[in-house]
Protein backbone atom coordinates (compact mmCIF):
# COMPACT_ATOMS: atom_id res chain seq x y z
CA UNK A 1 0.00 0.00 0.00
CA UNK A 2 1.08 3.62 -0.86
CA UNK A 3 -0.63 6.76 0.97
CA UNK A 4 1.04 9.66 0.73
CA UNK A 5 0.77 12.23 2.71
CA UNK A 6 -0.71 14.69 0.05
CA UNK A 7 -3.73 12.54 -0.69
CA UNK A 8 -6.35 14.94 1.14
CA UNK A 9 -8.51 12.18 3.11
CA UNK A 10 -9.80 12.53 6.62
CA UNK A 11 -10.27 10.11 8.31
CA UNK A 12 -7.58 8.28 6.62
CA UNK A 13 -8.49 5.09 4.88
CA UNK A 14 -7.92 1.65 6.16
CA UNK A 15 -6.41 0.66 2.69
CA UNK A 16 -5.11 2.69 -0.26
CA UNK A 17 -3.43 2.25 -3.25
CA UNK A 18 -2.65 5.10 -5.69
CA UNK A 19 -2.43 4.84 -9.51
CA UNK A 20 -1.02 6.90 -11.72
CA UNK A 21 -2.77 9.91 -12.82
CA UNK A 22 -6.02 11.07 -12.58
CA UNK A 23 -9.57 10.77 -14.03
CA UNK A 24 -11.06 14.15 -14.90
CA UNK A 25 -14.98 15.16 -14.42
CA UNK A 26 -16.26 17.03 -17.20
CA UNK A 27 -20.03 18.03 -18.22
CA UNK A 28 -20.35 15.06 -19.93
CA UNK A 29 -19.75 12.78 -16.57
CA UNK A 30 -22.59 11.62 -15.35
CA UNK A 31 -23.61 9.59 -11.45
CA UNK A 32 -24.64 6.30 -12.14
CA UNK A 33 -27.06 5.08 -9.68
CA UNK A 34 -30.62 4.35 -7.76
CA UNK A 35 -29.76 6.23 -4.29
CA UNK A 36 -30.48 8.27 -1.68
CA UNK A 37 -26.55 9.40 -1.46
CA UNK A 38 -26.85 10.31 -5.15
CA UNK A 39 -28.55 14.29 -4.12
CA UNK A 40 -26.28 14.35 -1.82
CA UNK A 41 -23.16 13.98 -4.01
CA UNK A 42 -24.71 16.46 -6.12
CA UNK A 43 -25.63 18.78 -3.67
CA UNK A 44 -22.21 18.93 -2.55
CA UNK A 45 -20.42 19.09 -5.77
CA UNK A 46 -22.61 21.63 -7.34
CA UNK A 47 -21.32 23.37 -3.65
CA UNK A 48 -17.88 22.94 -4.46
CA UNK A 49 -18.51 24.84 -8.28
CA UNK A 50 -16.88 21.74 -10.13
CA UNK A 51 -19.23 20.35 -13.46
CA UNK A 52 -22.33 18.57 -12.10
CA UNK A 53 -22.72 15.27 -13.39
CA UNK A 54 -26.01 14.67 -14.77
CA UNK A 55 -28.00 10.64 -13.10
CA UNK A 56 -28.04 8.22 -15.23
CA UNK A 57 -30.70 4.90 -13.73
CA UNK A 58 -28.81 2.38 -11.78
CA UNK A 59 -27.18 -0.51 -14.50
CA UNK A 60 -26.30 2.02 -17.61
CA UNK A 61 -23.01 0.81 -18.95
CA UNK A 62 -20.69 3.28 -17.37
CA UNK A 63 -18.31 5.13 -20.11
CA UNK A 64 -15.30 7.31 -18.95
CA UNK A 65 -15.42 9.59 -16.26
CA UNK A 66 -18.97 8.54 -14.96
CA UNK A 67 -19.55 8.04 -11.16
CA UNK A 68 -21.24 4.14 -10.21
CA UNK A 69 -22.27 4.34 -6.99
CA UNK A 70 -23.80 0.58 -6.16
CA UNK A 71 -25.14 -1.42 -3.18
CA UNK A 72 -24.22 -4.65 -2.95
CA UNK A 73 -24.47 -6.73 0.10
CA UNK A 74 -21.37 -8.94 -1.28
CA UNK A 75 -19.03 -5.92 -0.86
CA UNK A 76 -18.87 -6.52 2.79
CA UNK A 77 -16.54 -9.94 2.43
CA UNK A 78 -14.04 -7.41 0.22
CA UNK A 79 -13.58 -5.05 3.36
CA UNK A 80 -10.98 -4.53 5.99
CA UNK A 81 -12.30 -7.42 8.71
CA UNK A 82 -11.42 -6.24 11.94
CA UNK A 83 -13.76 -3.54 12.40
CA UNK A 84 -17.58 -3.66 14.04
CA UNK A 85 -18.73 -1.96 11.44
CA UNK A 86 -18.34 -3.49 8.11
CA UNK A 87 -21.78 -2.14 7.05
CA UNK A 88 -20.87 1.05 7.27
CA UNK A 89 -17.60 0.04 4.98
CA UNK A 90 -16.84 0.95 1.19
CA UNK A 91 -15.34 0.27 -1.67
CA UNK A 92 -14.10 2.73 -4.09
CA UNK A 93 -12.18 2.43 -7.21
CA UNK A 94 -11.03 4.93 -9.36
CA UNK A 95 -9.95 4.63 -13.29
CA UNK A 96 -11.57 5.25 -16.31
CA UNK A 97 -14.43 6.08 -14.26
CA UNK A 98 -15.69 5.77 -10.36
CA UNK A 99 -17.06 2.57 -8.94
CA UNK A 100 -18.16 3.05 -5.60
CA UNK A 101 -19.49 0.02 -3.80
CA UNK A 102 -20.93 -0.53 -0.30
CA UNK A 103 -23.35 -3.30 1.33
CA UNK A 104 -25.40 -0.63 2.96
CA UNK A 105 -26.76 3.15 2.25
CA UNK A 106 -24.78 4.17 5.05
CA UNK A 107 -21.52 2.73 3.29
CA UNK A 108 -22.08 4.17 0.79
CA UNK A 109 -22.93 7.97 2.04
CA UNK A 110 -19.44 7.26 4.00
CA UNK A 111 -17.65 6.61 0.40
CA UNK A 112 -19.14 9.68 -1.14
CA UNK A 113 -17.70 11.50 1.44
CA UNK A 114 -14.06 10.21 0.59
CA UNK A 115 -14.81 10.97 -3.40
CA UNK A 116 -15.58 14.42 -2.34
CA UNK A 117 -12.40 14.83 -0.69
CA UNK A 118 -10.71 13.64 -3.51
CA UNK A 119 -12.74 15.84 -6.21
CA UNK A 120 -10.10 18.74 -6.79
CA UNK A 121 -9.42 21.21 -9.21
CA UNK A 122 -6.60 20.18 -11.65
CA UNK A 123 -3.59 22.46 -11.70
CA UNK A 124 -2.86 21.90 -15.47
CA UNK A 125 -5.95 22.36 -17.01
CA UNK A 126 -7.85 24.13 -14.27
CA UNK A 127 -10.51 21.57 -15.23
CA UNK A 128 -11.66 18.96 -12.28
CA UNK A 129 -10.53 15.41 -11.63
CA UNK A 130 -10.08 12.83 -9.66
CA UNK A 131 -7.01 10.83 -8.62
CA UNK A 132 -7.09 7.06 -9.48
CA UNK A 133 -6.87 5.21 -6.69
CA UNK A 134 -8.05 1.96 -5.03
CA UNK A 135 -9.61 2.23 -1.24
CA UNK A 136 -11.44 -0.57 1.07
CA UNK A 137 -12.40 0.83 4.10
CA UNK A 138 -14.21 0.33 7.31
CA UNK A 139 -14.51 2.15 10.69
CA UNK A 140 -12.50 1.00 13.51
CA UNK A 141 -15.01 1.83 16.54
CA UNK A 142 -19.00 1.25 15.58
CA UNK A 143 -19.57 4.75 18.21
CA UNK A 144 -18.47 7.70 16.82
CA UNK A 145 -20.01 10.73 18.16
CA UNK A 146 -20.26 14.20 18.92
CA UNK A 147 -22.64 16.23 21.47
CA UNK A 148 -24.06 19.76 21.08
CA UNK A 149 -25.20 21.36 24.41
CA UNK A 150 -28.51 23.15 23.12
CA UNK A 151 -29.48 24.12 26.55
CA UNK A 152 -26.39 26.67 27.73
CA UNK A 153 -26.89 28.29 24.34
CA UNK A 154 -29.78 27.17 22.29
CA UNK A 155 -29.21 26.48 18.83
CA UNK A 156 -32.38 26.02 16.02
CA UNK A 157 -33.46 23.06 13.82
CA UNK A 158 -31.46 24.99 10.58
CA UNK A 159 -28.54 25.57 12.92
CA UNK A 160 -28.62 21.62 14.22
CA UNK A 161 -29.03 20.39 10.68
CA UNK A 162 -25.74 22.57 9.64
CA UNK A 163 -23.80 20.99 12.30
CA UNK A 164 -25.17 17.32 11.02
CA UNK A 165 -23.92 18.08 7.41
CA UNK A 166 -20.28 19.63 9.06
CA UNK A 167 -19.38 16.44 11.42
CA UNK A 168 -21.28 13.70 9.26
CA UNK A 169 -19.17 14.63 6.40
CA UNK A 170 -16.26 13.58 8.45
CA UNK A 171 -17.83 10.39 9.22
CA UNK A 172 -19.42 10.22 12.68
CA UNK A 173 -22.14 8.89 13.19
CA UNK A 174 -23.72 9.61 16.54
CA UNK A 175 -25.54 12.36 17.81
CA UNK A 176 -25.96 13.47 21.30
CA UNK A 177 -28.13 16.25 22.09
CA UNK A 178 -27.96 17.53 25.49
CA UNK A 179 -31.72 18.79 25.67
CA UNK A 180 -31.67 19.97 29.86
CA UNK A 181 -29.49 21.53 32.58
CA UNK A 182 -30.08 24.44 34.92
CA UNK A 183 -30.53 26.87 32.53
CA UNK A 184 -33.24 25.73 30.13
CA UNK A 185 -35.61 22.81 29.12
CA UNK A 186 -35.44 22.36 25.24
CA UNK A 187 -37.97 19.82 24.13
CA UNK A 188 -41.62 19.76 24.66
CA UNK A 189 -43.02 16.97 26.56
CA UNK A 190 -46.95 16.81 26.48
CA UNK A 191 -47.23 15.24 30.00
CA UNK A 192 -45.34 18.22 31.33
CA UNK A 193 -45.83 21.12 29.53
CA UNK A 194 -44.98 23.69 31.86
CA UNK A 195 -41.49 22.51 31.09
CA UNK A 196 -41.11 24.35 27.45
CA UNK A 197 -44.08 27.03 28.75
CA UNK A 198 -42.01 28.27 32.01
CA UNK A 199 -38.74 27.10 31.66
CA UNK A 200 -37.22 27.63 27.54
CA UNK A 201 -36.80 30.63 27.37
CA UNK A 202 -33.51 31.37 29.44
CA UNK A 203 -29.83 30.54 28.83
CA UNK A 204 -26.93 31.43 29.86
CA UNK A 205 -25.85 34.79 29.75
CA UNK A 206 -29.39 36.18 29.92
CA UNK A 207 -28.68 35.16 25.91
CA UNK A 208 -32.36 33.56 24.27
CA UNK A 209 -33.50 30.51 25.01
CA UNK A 210 -36.17 28.35 22.64
CA UNK A 211 -37.14 24.90 22.63
CA UNK A 212 -37.83 21.92 20.26
CA UNK A 213 -41.94 21.43 19.45
CA UNK A 214 -42.41 17.55 18.75
CA UNK A 215 -42.27 17.74 14.93
CA UNK A 216 -38.50 19.89 15.71
CA UNK A 217 -37.09 17.30 17.25
CA UNK A 218 -38.86 14.92 14.80
CA UNK A 219 -37.39 16.85 12.34
CA UNK A 220 -33.37 16.65 13.82
CA UNK A 221 -33.90 13.04 13.80
CA UNK A 222 -34.91 12.13 10.46
CA UNK A 223 -32.55 14.94 9.02
CA UNK A 224 -29.67 12.58 10.86
CA UNK A 225 -30.90 9.53 10.14
CA UNK A 226 -30.72 10.68 6.15
CA UNK A 227 -26.67 11.47 6.97
CA UNK A 228 -26.77 8.38 9.20
CA UNK A 229 -26.33 9.33 12.08
CA UNK A 230 -28.32 8.20 15.48
CA UNK A 231 -29.21 10.79 18.15
CA UNK A 232 -29.00 10.09 21.23
CA UNK A 233 -31.15 12.80 23.20
CA UNK A 234 -29.77 13.43 26.88
CA UNK A 235 -32.25 14.31 30.07
CA UNK A 236 -29.76 15.06 32.54
CA UNK A 237 -30.87 13.81 36.02
CA UNK A 238 -30.30 13.73 39.49
CA UNK A 239 -28.56 17.06 38.95
CA UNK A 240 -28.14 20.03 36.44
CA UNK A 241 -32.35 20.19 36.99
CA UNK A 242 -32.26 23.86 38.17
CA UNK A 243 -34.89 24.54 35.67
CA UNK A 244 -37.25 21.43 36.24
CA UNK A 245 -37.84 23.62 39.01
CA UNK A 246 -38.93 26.90 37.12
CA UNK A 247 -41.50 24.48 35.76
CA UNK A 248 -42.43 22.68 38.80
CA UNK A 249 -40.85 23.55 41.80
CA UNK A 250 -42.39 20.35 43.87
CA UNK A 251 -39.81 18.02 41.52
CA UNK A 252 -36.55 20.10 43.21
CA UNK A 253 -34.67 20.59 45.87
CA UNK A 254 -33.27 24.17 47.20
CA UNK A 255 -30.12 24.88 45.22
CA UNK A 256 -26.49 23.81 47.46
CA UNK A 257 -24.87 27.20 47.20
CA UNK A 258 -20.90 25.58 47.43
CA UNK A 259 -17.76 27.71 48.55
CA UNK A 260 -16.93 27.17 44.48
CA UNK A 261 -19.82 27.74 43.21
CA UNK A 262 -19.85 31.43 45.27
CA UNK A 263 -16.30 32.29 44.22
CA UNK A 264 -16.76 31.52 40.68
CA UNK A 265 -20.46 33.42 40.17
CA UNK A 266 -18.25 36.25 41.78
CA UNK A 267 -15.11 36.15 39.65
CA UNK A 268 -17.96 36.31 36.33
CA UNK A 269 -20.05 38.52 37.82
CA UNK A 270 -22.95 35.92 37.52
CA UNK A 271 -26.18 35.43 39.65
CA UNK A 272 -26.26 32.71 42.15
CA UNK A 273 -29.08 30.15 41.60
CA UNK A 274 -32.30 30.86 43.29
CA UNK A 275 -35.14 28.05 43.42
CA UNK A 276 -37.91 28.80 40.78
CA UNK A 277 -36.03 31.54 38.88
CA UNK A 278 -34.49 30.91 36.04
CA UNK A 279 -30.87 30.39 35.98
CA UNK A 280 -28.32 32.24 33.38
CA UNK A 281 -24.88 31.41 35.10
CA UNK A 282 -22.64 28.60 34.70
CA UNK A 283 -21.92 27.02 38.30
CA UNK A 284 -22.81 23.30 38.20
CA UNK A 285 -23.98 20.61 41.11
CA UNK A 286 -26.06 23.09 43.01
CA UNK A 287 -29.43 21.56 41.96
CA UNK A 288 -31.24 17.90 42.69
CA UNK A 289 -34.78 16.32 42.03
CA UNK A 290 -36.38 15.02 45.08
CA UNK A 291 -34.91 12.14 45.17
CA UNK A 292 -36.85 10.40 47.63
CA UNK A 293 -40.32 11.51 45.80
CA UNK A 294 -42.19 9.41 44.29
CA UNK A 295 -43.50 12.02 42.06
CA UNK A 296 -39.98 12.29 40.66
CA UNK A 297 -40.49 9.14 39.37
CA UNK A 298 -43.62 9.91 37.29
CA UNK A 299 -41.90 12.71 35.55
CA UNK A 300 -38.83 10.68 34.76
CA UNK A 301 -41.20 7.80 33.77
CA UNK A 302 -43.10 9.84 31.45
CA UNK A 303 -40.13 11.94 30.55
CA UNK A 304 -38.20 9.17 29.26
CA UNK A 305 -41.67 7.39 27.78
CA UNK A 306 -42.15 10.43 25.41
CA UNK A 307 -38.66 10.89 24.11
CA UNK A 308 -38.55 7.14 23.74
CA UNK A 309 -42.00 7.07 21.43
CA UNK A 310 -40.00 10.19 19.55
CA UNK A 311 -36.59 8.28 18.76
CA UNK A 312 -35.83 5.33 16.96
CA UNK A 313 -32.43 5.07 18.35
CA UNK A 314 -31.41 2.44 20.78
CA UNK A 315 -30.66 5.14 24.05
CA UNK A 316 -31.56 7.64 26.15
CA UNK A 317 -28.89 9.31 27.88
CA UNK A 318 -29.80 10.12 31.66
CA UNK A 319 -26.89 12.13 32.41
CA UNK A 320 -25.77 11.56 36.10
CA UNK A 321 -22.97 14.02 36.36
CA UNK A 322 -21.87 16.46 38.84
CA UNK A 323 -24.38 15.95 41.20
CA UNK A 324 -22.25 17.67 43.83
CA UNK A 325 -25.05 18.49 46.62
CA UNK A 326 -26.40 14.66 46.77
CA UNK A 327 -25.18 12.18 48.81
CA UNK A 328 -24.26 8.76 47.59
CA UNK A 329 -27.09 7.44 48.74
CA UNK A 330 -29.69 9.04 47.18
CA UNK A 331 -27.60 9.27 44.33
CA UNK A 332 -27.60 5.63 44.08
CA UNK A 333 -31.19 5.19 44.72
CA UNK A 334 -31.94 7.53 42.07
CA UNK A 335 -29.40 5.65 39.42
CA UNK A 336 -30.64 2.58 39.87
CA UNK A 337 -34.26 3.42 39.75
CA UNK A 338 -34.18 5.78 36.63
CA UNK A 339 -31.96 3.36 34.35
CA UNK A 340 -34.46 0.72 35.38
CA UNK A 341 -37.35 3.21 34.01
CA UNK A 342 -34.89 3.03 30.72
CA UNK A 343 -35.05 -0.20 30.10
CA UNK A 344 -38.58 -0.68 30.61
CA UNK A 345 -38.79 1.83 28.17
CA UNK A 346 -37.32 -0.63 25.49
CA UNK A 347 -34.34 1.94 25.25
CA UNK A 348 -30.75 1.22 26.05
CA UNK A 349 -29.71 3.46 28.98
CA UNK A 350 -26.61 5.39 28.91
CA UNK A 351 -24.94 7.84 31.64
CA UNK A 352 -21.83 9.78 32.72
CA UNK A 353 -19.64 7.58 34.42
CA UNK A 354 -20.38 8.99 37.63
CA UNK A 355 -23.35 6.72 37.60
CA UNK A 356 -20.79 3.74 37.83
CA UNK A 357 -20.88 4.58 41.67
CA UNK A 358 -24.07 3.07 41.73
CA UNK A 359 -23.98 -1.10 41.84
CA UNK A 360 -27.59 -2.10 40.92
CA UNK A 361 -27.47 0.15 37.68
CA UNK A 362 -29.85 -1.33 35.05
CA UNK A 363 -27.79 -4.09 33.52
CA UNK A 364 -25.96 -3.24 29.89
CA UNK A 365 -25.66 0.46 30.59
CA UNK A 366 -23.37 2.12 28.90
CA UNK A 367 -21.38 4.50 30.54
CA UNK A 368 -20.00 7.98 29.38
CA UNK A 369 -16.18 8.52 30.40
CA UNK A 370 -15.64 12.33 30.71
CA UNK A 371 -12.64 11.69 32.75
CA UNK A 372 -8.77 12.84 32.27
CA UNK A 373 -6.46 10.80 30.30
CA UNK A 374 -4.67 10.09 33.38
CA UNK A 375 -7.54 8.85 35.08
CA UNK A 376 -8.17 9.04 39.10
CA UNK A 377 -8.50 6.03 40.52
CA UNK A 378 -12.45 6.62 41.59
CA UNK A 379 -13.23 7.90 38.00
CA UNK A 380 -11.97 4.65 36.61
CA UNK A 381 -13.38 2.87 39.54
CA UNK A 382 -16.92 3.98 38.23
CA UNK A 383 -15.81 3.34 34.58
CA UNK A 384 -14.89 -0.33 34.90
CA UNK A 385 -18.12 -0.77 36.62
CA UNK A 386 -20.55 -0.38 33.69
CA UNK A 387 -18.52 -3.32 31.87
CA UNK A 388 -19.29 -5.59 35.23
CA UNK A 389 -22.59 -5.28 34.53
CA UNK A 390 -22.46 -6.15 30.76
CA UNK A 391 -22.40 -2.63 29.47
CA UNK A 392 -19.58 -0.68 28.03
CA UNK A 393 -18.18 2.30 27.77
CA UNK A 394 -18.28 5.60 24.93
CA UNK A 395 -14.64 7.87 25.52
CA UNK A 396 -14.96 11.45 25.97
CA UNK A 397 -11.54 12.13 27.80
CA UNK A 398 -11.93 15.79 28.67
CA UNK A 399 -8.60 16.58 28.20
CA UNK A 400 -8.32 15.63 24.69
CA UNK A 401 -12.09 15.03 23.15
CA UNK A 402 -13.94 18.20 24.55
CA UNK A 403 -14.24 20.71 22.29
CA UNK A 404 -15.39 23.14 24.21
CA UNK A 405 -11.70 23.21 25.59
CA UNK A 406 -9.44 26.55 24.10
CA UNK A 407 -6.83 25.40 21.84
CA UNK A 408 -4.74 27.66 23.64
CA UNK A 409 -4.29 30.70 26.79
CA UNK A 410 -5.38 33.16 23.88
CA UNK A 411 -8.03 31.55 21.93
CA UNK A 412 -11.21 33.97 22.56
CA UNK A 413 -13.93 30.84 22.90
CA UNK A 414 -14.00 27.69 25.83
CA UNK A 415 -13.08 27.04 28.94
CA UNK A 416 -9.65 25.61 30.39
CA UNK A 417 -10.43 23.67 33.39
CA UNK A 418 -8.86 20.39 31.58
CA UNK A 419 -6.32 22.26 29.92
CA UNK A 420 -5.59 23.59 26.48
CA UNK A 421 -6.24 21.17 23.84
CA UNK A 422 -4.24 22.04 20.51
CA UNK A 423 -5.37 19.67 17.26
CA UNK A 424 -2.54 17.97 18.35
CA UNK A 425 -3.36 16.98 21.71
CA UNK A 426 -6.80 15.67 19.69
CA UNK A 427 -5.66 13.89 17.68
CA UNK A 428 -2.66 11.72 19.80
CA UNK A 429 -4.63 9.97 22.60
CA UNK A 430 -5.94 6.38 22.32
CA UNK A 431 -9.08 5.80 23.88
CA UNK A 432 -8.05 1.96 24.37
CA UNK A 433 -5.55 3.06 26.52
CA UNK A 434 -6.93 5.28 28.77
CA UNK A 435 -8.33 2.89 31.52
CA UNK A 436 -7.11 -0.66 32.18
CA UNK A 437 -10.11 -2.87 30.45
CA UNK A 438 -10.17 -4.84 27.45
CA UNK A 439 -10.00 -2.88 23.93
CA UNK A 440 -13.88 -4.76 23.43
CA UNK A 441 -15.23 -2.80 26.09
CA UNK A 442 -14.80 0.60 24.16
CA UNK A 443 -17.57 1.12 22.14
CA UNK A 444 -15.95 4.43 20.48
CA UNK A 445 -15.66 8.09 21.01
CA UNK A 446 -17.61 11.27 21.79
CA UNK A 447 -16.09 14.86 21.30
CA UNK A 448 -18.92 17.00 23.41
CA UNK A 449 -19.10 20.68 22.97
CA UNK A 450 -20.39 22.33 25.85
CA UNK A 451 -21.74 26.09 24.87
CA UNK A 452 -21.46 28.62 27.66
CA UNK A 453 -19.00 30.33 25.41
CA UNK A 454 -20.90 29.68 22.23
CA UNK A 455 -23.47 31.88 21.59
CA UNK A 456 -23.70 31.54 17.55
CA UNK A 457 -23.14 28.55 15.53
CA UNK A 458 -19.83 30.21 14.10
CA UNK A 459 -18.59 30.26 17.39
CA UNK A 460 -19.23 26.66 17.59
CA UNK A 461 -17.50 25.70 13.87
CA UNK A 462 -14.89 27.78 15.38
CA UNK A 463 -14.03 25.78 18.45
CA UNK A 464 -15.00 21.92 16.57
CA UNK A 465 -13.23 22.57 13.37
CA UNK A 466 -10.60 21.54 12.91
CA UNK A 467 -10.20 19.34 16.14
CA UNK A 468 -13.41 17.51 15.01
CA UNK A 469 -11.12 16.21 12.28
CA UNK A 470 -8.57 14.93 14.69
CA UNK A 471 -11.71 13.07 16.70
CA UNK A 472 -12.68 11.61 13.29
CA UNK A 473 -9.67 9.95 12.60
CA UNK A 474 -9.26 8.55 15.96
CA UNK A 475 -12.76 7.32 15.94
CA UNK A 476 -12.86 5.70 12.27
CA UNK A 477 -9.30 5.00 11.20
CA UNK A 478 -6.94 1.73 12.27
CA UNK A 479 -3.81 2.20 14.14
CA UNK A 480 -1.95 0.73 11.41
CA UNK A 481 -3.41 2.20 9.06
CA UNK A 482 -0.54 3.49 6.69
CA UNK A 483 -0.69 7.66 7.26
CA UNK A 484 -2.19 7.44 10.96
CA UNK A 485 0.46 9.46 12.25
CA UNK A 486 0.32 13.23 13.32
CA UNK A 487 2.58 14.81 10.38
CA UNK A 488 0.65 13.16 7.72
CA UNK A 489 -2.61 14.41 9.51
CA UNK A 490 -1.41 17.78 9.55
CA UNK A 491 -0.84 17.94 5.74
CA UNK A 492 -4.13 15.89 5.03
CA UNK A 493 -6.43 18.22 7.05
CA UNK A 494 -4.74 21.35 5.74
CA UNK A 495 -6.64 20.31 2.70
CA UNK A 496 -9.64 20.53 3.99
CA UNK A 497 -9.87 24.09 3.86
CA UNK A 498 -11.29 24.43 0.53
CA UNK A 499 -13.98 21.92 1.05
CA UNK A 500 -14.79 23.54 4.62
CA UNK A 501 -15.05 27.04 2.64
CA UNK A 502 -17.14 25.44 0.32
CA UNK A 503 -19.83 23.86 3.25
CA UNK A 504 -19.36 27.61 4.67
CA UNK A 505 -17.74 26.28 8.44
CA UNK A 506 -16.53 28.61 10.48
CA UNK A 507 -12.97 26.70 11.39
CA UNK A 508 -10.32 28.65 13.29
CA UNK A 509 -7.03 28.24 10.71
CA UNK A 510 -4.67 27.28 13.27
CA UNK A 511 -1.15 27.90 12.90
CA UNK A 512 -0.70 24.51 13.53
CA UNK A 513 -1.63 23.19 10.27
CA UNK A 514 -0.51 24.47 6.82
CA UNK A 515 -4.48 25.29 5.04
CA UNK A 516 -4.46 24.59 1.36
CA UNK A 517 -6.41 27.23 -0.90
CA UNK A 518 -7.03 23.96 -3.66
Amino acid sequence: MVFPDALPLVPVPAETVVGDGRMPVTTASRIIAGTPATEILRAAWGRRGAPLPAVAAAGTAPVAGDIVLRLDPGTAADLPAATPGPGEGYHLRVDEHVELTAPTEAGLFYGVQTLLQLLRPDEQDGGWSIPRVVIRDAPRFAHRGVMLDVVRHFFDVDEVRRFIDATSALKFNRLHLHLTDDQGWRVHIDSWPLLTERASASAADGDRGGFYTKDDYRAIVAYAASRHMVVIPEIDLPGHTHAIGVAYPDLVEEPVLNDALVAQAAELGQELPVKGEPYRGWGVGHSSVRIRDERTYDFVRDVVRELAEMTPGPYIHLGGDESLGTTQDDFDHFAERATRIVVEAGKRPMAWHEMGAAAGIAEGTVGQYWGMTEPSTSHAAHAAHFVERGGALVMSAADAAYLDMKYDADFPLGLSWAGFTDVRTAYEWEPTAVLDLPDDAILGIEAPLWSETTRTLSDVERLVFPRAAAEAEVAWSPREAVGRTWESFRARVGAMAPLWKAERIDFHPTTEITWSDR
